[in-house]
């Protein structure tokens, strides 16, 4: 490679569509649906699992910011090169909490922030799934 040329950018590292667990979950969000799952006790769980019965059902992908930290350094590639980003951890108003990743300037995130899920497509094979990523809501 030549001074000249650029080197291609660094890829985000994605989950396994093939994981037991999670593949459903995975696959789900190919579709740009956050899944969580009911229990037959009616206990909310997420990340929904293939085993504890219950049924799965789609969020509406609001939620209020529980807590955040500005990620300023990494050692993997893509999130070096995507630094700083926040990472917070996310009340759904379903009942469950998602870590995730908000698309905002970090200066203006701050806990109890109204969120919305926004979707990072992917190409896997020829299956397609995408990250969910948060952004204000209004």
């Amino acid at each position: 490679m030549t001074s000249t040329e650029s080197k291609p950018a660094p890829q985000r590292p994605l989950p396994s569509l093939a994981d037991p667990d999670t593949g459903a979950f995975w696959r789900a969000t190919g579709e740009h649906r956050l899944t969580y799952q009911v229990g037959d006790d009616g206990r909310v769980v997420f990340f929904p699992r293939r085993h504890g019965g219950g049924q799965v059902r789609d969020s509406a992908g609001l939620g209020e910011i529980y807590t955040y930290t500005v990620v300023r350094q990494h050692g993997h590639p893509f999130f070096r090169a995507h630094a700083p980003y926040v990472v917070a951890l996310v009340d759904m108003d379903e009942g469950f909490r998602v870590m995730a990743e908000v698309d905002a300037d970090p200066d203006s995130v701050h806990i109890g922030q109204r969120v919305r899920v926004g979707w990072e497509d992917h190409e896997v094979g020829d299956e397609r799934l995408a990250i969910p990523v948060f952004s204000p809501a209004g």
